[in-house]
């Protein structure tokens, strides 16, 4: 059953909400008077740029400006870190209503373009505390309409649906490109009127649409489970025309498709689209007005532009994330819903700029005060110091590498009937994702000391491999001994011997990951620890694929690890909450020296020891 079919009413299938602001005129059909001017390649990311021209002709009397004020990617940047140019979301909010009350357009309409929530130490705090979560408390009153971006996802819909449903007041959260009548509690957010296809904002007799869209990446990128992503444009365009045909006036699409490229790409296949916002790829756009990260370098001007199916020139508008930027676009339509003019800039929330005083006391103190807690907060003992030092996870085996192997693997075999996934075998871990660079000591392990040992936002994924692409692999995970390089592998569930003289993998580091000599032959011996023998004399024994939990920064290809076209599922769990769980759940809070030995315990064999050579570098491999 598509979404759509599920809608009990037409206030599900669209939310509606208004603004006291009256207007004269009701527009109608939308036309923009501008053309194509000029296109050019500006700043890094090689973006299509064009300038609108603008009709000539002042609008008649009964015009209509909207102001409208964006930002996305938020991903829980809650606290100040001024040293690292974060000004925080009590000091974000402050600015934002700040612009909203010194606006003198005819109407103000303010929104946000996805991944609004990070795994993270403030998320894992808001989890721990439960509903509402910290990230949705601090964003409550600011938006008109959100979407949802790919890591709104990663934590699975219940943390989803919890997301939105801890808004007060209810904001409407718009994606017109999901059928989620397979998840029930995102259906129930939906009957609350608080996940829809579309919204519509009036501001007296002028109607403002504003349609959500999703990447259709997501099911690669991020944890939906039972979501099913739809063609982008089909559903946009599909929303825009009931939209215009119910008397909308002006339509708005906020979407989160990684990078705006993909917007830029997109615009041409909208009909009826008069702007879009789009999220996830953090590009700064500048111009003369503008006072976001003036230091930075733009990717293009603000806004961009590109002419949709009708013909028309469309904005296409985006801001870095992490609360350190707004957007400002100021639109004005003619009374048959052309536009006239457009004028905008990216605003700067100042590092040092006064909080917003509700978000501050119910947000930033006591988080503040709960990440200090973590450094207290006790999930088990070792009896054995934990080797997590970058010169030896990154070129030998350690107890602390077997630990976060075995945490994957446990959680992939666990969660794998919930998820549809097959059932793991071996786990696997780049020495490049243990970031602690030291040994912990026996005692008390803390919530903190995960989060010190697995930073990055890396989520646990199963996906089956060939065995000769398995031994590929392997190779490529060896290749730099005795040199250190991030894609070494701490293992589970199976014994490598390998031969360290013997030629190793040549592929280009410094750009496509691509074989550019031997394909290695290191890889002696794989044996799973049920006995099941994979790699013998160097030789892959004829039989049914491997199964591998390992994190999505890998099976993406990180590391230049050559499993980025084989389908894997991801299981909603964080390498980090996967590590903390396994350690307070799984092994009952007792890390014993029997289990997890000082040194390892054999599972990555040597046949023979050599020294690092003076040329070979120590690289500082990627690991998420």
């Amino acid at each position: 059953m598509h979404y759509y079919q599920l809608m009990t009413s037409k206030q599900t299938h669209t939310a509606i909400h208004r603004r006291d602001i009256t207007h004269t005129s009701r527009l109608s059909w939308r036309r923009f008077m501008a053309v194509l001017a000029a296109v050019a390649l500006l700043g890094s990311t090689a973006v299509a740029v064009a300038r609108s021209v603008i009709a000539q002709e002042p609008p008649e009397e009964g015009g209509f400006t909207l102001t409208i004020l964006h930002n996305n990617d938020g991903e829980s940047q809650l606290l100040p870190n001024e040293d690292n140019g974060f000004p925080g979301v009590a000091r974000f909010v402050a600015a934002i209503k700040e612009l909203q009350a010194a606006s003198t357009s005819d109407g103000v309409i303010t929104l946000t373009a996805g991944d609004n929530f990070l795994a993270s130490k403030e998320l894992n705090v808001s989890l721990e505390r439960g509903t509402p979560y910290y990230d949705s408390i601090a964003l409550s009153g600011i938006y008109d309409a959100m979407t949802l971006g790919n890591h709104d996802f990663d934590l699975g819909p219940d943390v989803t649906a919890a997301f939105i449903s801890g808004f007060d007041p209810a904001v409407p959260f718009v994606s017109a490109n999901i059928d989620f009548s397979a998840e029930p509690v995102l259906v129930a957010v939906a009957e609350e009127g608080r996940l829809a296809k579309s919204t519509v904002v009036e501001y007296g007799d002028v109607s403002v649409g504003v349609i959500g869209a999703i990447t259709p990446q997501l099911p690669n990128i991020s944890s939906p489970r039972g979501v099913v992503v739809g063609n982008v444009a089909e559903a946009v365009n599909a929303e825009a025309r009931r939209l215009t045909s119910e008397g909308v006036n002006i339509i708005i699409l906020i979407s989160h498709l990684q990078s705006v490229t993909e917007e830029l790409e997109l615009v041409p296949q909208l009909s009826g689209v008069d702007v879009v916002i789009a999220g996830g790829g953090d590009e700064l756009l500048s111009n003369d007005n503008s006072t976001c990260l003036p230091q930075e370098e733009p990717a293009g001007i603000y806004p961009l532009a590109d002419i949709n199916a009708d013909g028309n020139s469309t904005p296409v508008i985006t801001a870095p994330g992490g609360y350190r930027c707004i957007g400002e676009l100021n639109i004005t339509f003619d009374t048959d819903g052309n536009v006239f003019s457009h004028r905008g800039r990216t605003v700067g929330v100042a590092l040092d700029g006064t909080p917003d005083p509700a978000v501050q006391t119910a947000v930033v103190e006591p988080l503040s005060e709960a990440l200090a807690s973590l450094q207290t907060d006790v999930i088990g003992t070792s009896e054995v110091g934990l080797d997590g030092r970058r010169s030896m996870v990154r070129t030998t085996e350690t107890n602390l590498g077997n630990l976060m192997a075995e945490s994957m693997l446990e959680h992939a075999r666990s969660l794998a009937d919930a998820f549809g996934a097959p059932t793991a075998q071996v786990g696997l871990q780049n020495g490049g994702g243990i970031r602690n660079d030291s040994v912990i000591p026996a005692g008390e392990i803390t919530t903190a000391d995960t989060f010190d040992i697995a930073p990055f936002s890396n989520f646990v994924v199963v996906l089956e491999l060939p065995r000769d692409t398995f031994k590929i692999m392997l190779e490529q995970a060896i290749d730099c001994v005795p040199g250190t390089c991030g894609q070494f592998a701490q293992l589970a569930g199976m014994t490598l011997t390998y031969d360290p003289s013997a030629p190793a993998r040549e592929i280009n580091r410094d750009g496509d990951c691509e074989l550019t000599g031997n394909e290695g032959s290191r890889v002696r011996q794989v044996v799973l620890d049920d006995g099941t023998v994979i790699v013998q004399d160097g030789q892959v024994v004829d039989g049914p694929p491997v199964v591998l939990a390992t994190i999505d920064f890998l099976a993406n290809g990180g590391d230049c690890y050559p499993i980025d076209d084989f389908r894997f599922t991801r299981l909603g769990v964080s390498y980090q909450a996967s590590l903390a769980r396994y350690i307070s759940d799984n092994l009952g809070g007792q890390i014993t020296a029997a289990d997890f030995p000082e040194g390892g315990e054999g599972r990555i064999v040597a046949l023979e020891s050599a020294e690092t050579p003076a040329s070979v570098p120590e690289e500082d491999a990627t690991a998420g």
